[in-house]
């Protein structure tokens, strides 16, 4: 008999964490996540996102046996900027049966029923600055760092049980070798105009990284403040990510543009960590995982652009163009294969046609789903 329950201890949150391993088993393409990253997602106290908001997460047996996991999420920051009532799922994982994908989503759903909750949006892992959207297209490589990854036949069961689609995001692939050279050749004649402006391009300063980290914040929720789905990071969770990504960043893959001294934009393409992650066992580093982390990381051949923006004045001034460039650049330096660009928005033109002008080709599609609940 299916039976749903709440996750309210340590041991149920491991249990939580460690389902996807067994429901992924012989699939080549999943990585599995750090546990003690996910452990730390999901407590209050240890991640900042608690300080505002809250989650719920529940397990689904069948007897003695885990067949699925949720959790509902209500997200207050979110709310309050877009000045809504809204809540979402995430952690999703499910076997190939509807009834149990409806107890599951049930649960949910009644949790933030009871929240005054008027819509559901889906899948977020808390938030849309995290893990986000359903794969839909794209099953035939593993996903790349901080992108989600799903059995084909979830959207089929979401769409069964009233969830449609309300937006797509886009993952493109730019191979070294493919890529149009235009850019790159253009590149110092564009950053000497840009100069002439007052603006300039460089990497991120590492000696003085909290600094940086802080003009970076402000970049970072005035650029993408006008995107779907998008929340403000608070202080506190945006140095949590930063000091996550320190230990994988390459300086030379994160640029800033600076207008006499004022941030106005950034790039960031960080190295794509699950092709070491793929390797570790259940996502655990001990004993042996954390020497697979340490003596791997000069074998990454891949990068995930995660983050390119510029505030509202300064676009469509060939900044973005220059960060693009300088990224192709280097990665041909150190002799990587490509990178991937995600997630972005498919109605996010000006994004969408500066990657299809250097020959990018969308390979993998993610879709966020939603479910009036009033």
């Amino acid at each position: 008999m299916m039976q749903i329950k709440r996750v309210d201890s340590k041991a149920e949150l491991a249990k939580f964490i460690d389902f996807p391993h067994d429901l992924y088993k012989g699939d080549a393409n999943y990585v599995p996540e750090l546990h003690i990253a996910q452990r730390d997602l999901l407590t209050p106290g240890k991640h900042p996102f608690y300080e505002h908001s809250s989650l719920q997460a529940f397990l689904l047996y069948d007897g003695d046996k885990i067949i699925g996991r949720i959790a509902a999420i209500l997200n207050n920051n979110y709310n309050r900027f877009n000045h809504c009532r809204e809540g979402f799922f995430g952690f999703f994982d499910v076997i190939q049966d509807k009834q149990a994908a409806k107890l599951l989503l049930d649960a949910a759903e009644e949790w933030l029923k009871e929240k005054k909750v008027t819509t559901i949006l889906g899948p977020a892992n808390p938030t849309t600055n995290d893990a986000t959207g359903l794969l839909i297209d794209g099953f035939d490589s593993p996903p790349v760092a901080m992108m989600t990854y799903n059995k084909p036949y979830y959207s089929s069961l979401l769409e069964e049980l009233g969830y449609s689609k309300k937006t797509d995001l886009l993952a493109y692939d730019l191979p070294t070798k493919t890529v149009d050279q235009r850019s790159v050749k253009l590149r110092e004649s564009l950053e000497q105009r840009l100069q002439q402006k007052g603006i300039v391009i460089r990497p991120i300063n590492m000696k003085n990284f909290k600094h940086e980290v802080d003009q970076l914040l402000l970049v970072y929720n005035a650029a993408w403040d006008k995107n779907l789905g998008f929340v403000p990071m608070t202080e506190a969770e945006f140095r949590y990510l930063a000091k996550d990504l320190k230990m994988i960043l390459d300086k030379d893959f994160c640029l800033v543009a600076e207008h006499e001294g004022k941030m106005v934009g950034f790039g960031l393409a960080i190295p794509d960590i699950n092709q070491l992650l793929i390797k570790i066992k259940k996502g655990r580093l001990l004993p042996t995982g954390i020497f697979k982390l340490l003596f791997g990381k000069k074998k990454i051949d891949y990068v995930r652009v995660l983050a390119l923006g510029v505030i509202e004045p300064y676009r469509k001034l060939g900044i973005e163009a220059c960060f693009y460039a300088r990224i192709i650049e280097k990665a041909k330096e150190k002799n990587i294969r490509g990178g991937e660009a995600s997630w972005i928005l498919e109605d996010n033109e000006m994004m969408n046609k500066g990657l299809e002008h250097l020959n990018a080709k969308v390979y993998k599609r993610y879709r966020v789903l939603e479910k009036n609940l009033s």
